[in-house]
């Protein structure tokens, strides 16, 4: 198991910037516009993924700085052009050792859905994992029945490693398949470039 000290040294919290997009280090100054994004189309109803509702923002922010001070999360908060706060992101699952990591407890207001911003984050992301950071495989993991997640990580160009069968409790007394998919490192130039494609056409 990694230790604390080795996720830390390894991934340190970073300002990443591109096109119409910015993901800073999540703080308490991110709560007010974070908690309208929640509410923006009641947002965490949906069962097949997280999403804090406005009044637990604090202690979902709490949660995910709590997870960065034990090393385990490196979590971001996502600004759209005018600099508002419209969703959160992580890298999670850190294995320094090993130079693996996931990107995942990700989740947007629904006005930006659809916009071409989730690809640009992605694309952040996986630039800083593997130009910066020299990660040699990063994982997506989603709800088996969350089809259009599903259907987003496979068009950044990851591939499904496999179906973990009653890999968490979900609400309502729900047990989550979680479908398990990821980008190594070899193929990261291929999907870079598939990505710089994806973005051309959208305007920000």
């Amino acid at each position: 198991m990694p230790s604390k000290n080795a996720a830390m040294i390894w991934i340190q919290p970073v300002t990443l910037r591109g096109a119409g997009v910015r993901l800073e280090p999540l703080t308490h100054a991110h709560h007010d516009d974070l908690a309208a994004a929640a509410s923006d189309g009641e947002a965490w109803r949906q069962w097949t993924t997280s999403v804090p509702k406005p009044d637990e923002m604090n202690a979902e922010i709490d949660r995910r700085l709590g997870l960065a001070a034990a090393g385990s999360m490196v979590p971001f908060a996502v600004l759209d052009a005018g600099g508002r706060a419209v969703g959160m992101t992580s890298y999670m699952d850190i294995d320094a050792p090993n130079r693996r990591l996931e990107i995942g407890s990700t989740w947007y207001r629904p006005s930006v859905r659809r916009t071409g911003l989730n690809t640009e984050v992605k694309r952040l992301l996986l630039t800083h994992a593997f130009e910066d950071l020299g990660a040699i495989a990063v994982e997506f993991r989603t709800h088996y029945f969350n089809h259009a997640s599903r259907l987003a990580i496979e068009r950044l160009g990851a591939k499904l490693d496999g179906v973990l069968r009653n890999h968490r409790l979900g609400p309502e007394g729900t047990i989550r398949d979680s479908c398990s998919y990821s980008i190594i490192a070899g193929e990261w130039p291929t999907v870079k470039v598939h990505l710089a494609h994806l973005q051309r056409r959208y305007s920000f």
